[in-house]
């Protein structure tokens, strides 16, 4: 497996050679610094560190400041871990998007937009209840019955209601790798990715 952390700049459409406009999400993606390499006799298994976006020194810790100039870089402000990579890399050495090919299919993982609290039409698509007249009042977008009074008197786990939505980790698969961009390190890949503009993603294969 291999892959690179990037930031989400936005979205945009682009003419292929076929002539087919196709929407693309645009992300620059590294360069990533190897920040750790591990390995079975040392740590258990094969994985590469890698740091990706440049943090301030006085707001990073003591020990990953040490930890980061073992690598001989900056202090960082998102480290991930790819296991079993297929990418040969040294510490200190930097992971560029020409890893990836035009035409290639990734996956890309990225945190979802946070909604806040909604209720079970928007979160789960409810279709509500009943018609929007004769005296119905308010009870359109109402989730109906959660549980019967008798039996079992209580709420079954895993219940559909209304809460908190949005702000989880999302991994959509087999995404076209469009174009690349090595001068400004960006990748334009086919449909959305999870996230708003400017949150962090990782790109892997």
């Amino acid at each position: 497996m291999k892959g690179i952390i990037g930031k989400k700049i936005g979205m945009t459409s682009i003419f292929e050679a076929n002539g087919k406009q196709t929407a693309c999400t645009i992300i620059e993606a590294g360069p990533c610094v190897v920040t750790q390499v591990k390995t079975v006799d040392s740590d258990g298994y094969d994985a590469l560190q890698i740091a990706f976006g440049e943090a301030k020194a006085k707001n990073t810790p003591k020990a990953q400041i040490h930890h980061f100039n073992a690598a001989n870089t900056t202090p960082k402000s998102v480290v991930k871990e790819l296991r079993n990579c297929s990418i040969t890399k040294q510490l200190g050495e930097s992971i560029t998007c020409d890893i990836f090919a035009e035409g290639e299919k990734v996956s890309v993982i990225g945190t979802t937009k946070g909604k806040g609290f909604q209720g079970v039409v928007k979160r789960h698509g409810f279709s509500g209840v009943g018609e929007a007249t004769h005296g119905q009042h308010d009870r359109q977008r109402a989730p109906g019955s959660i549980g019967g009074s008798s039996y079992p008197s209580r709420v079954f786990k895993g219940m559909r209601m209304a809460g908190r939505m949005g702000g989880d980790s999302v991994k959509v698969k087999a995404l076209r790798v469009v174009k690349i961009f090595p001068e400004q390190n960006y990748i334009l890949i086919s449909g959305s990715v999870p996230g708003h503009n400017g949150s962090i993603v990782l790109i892997q294969n």
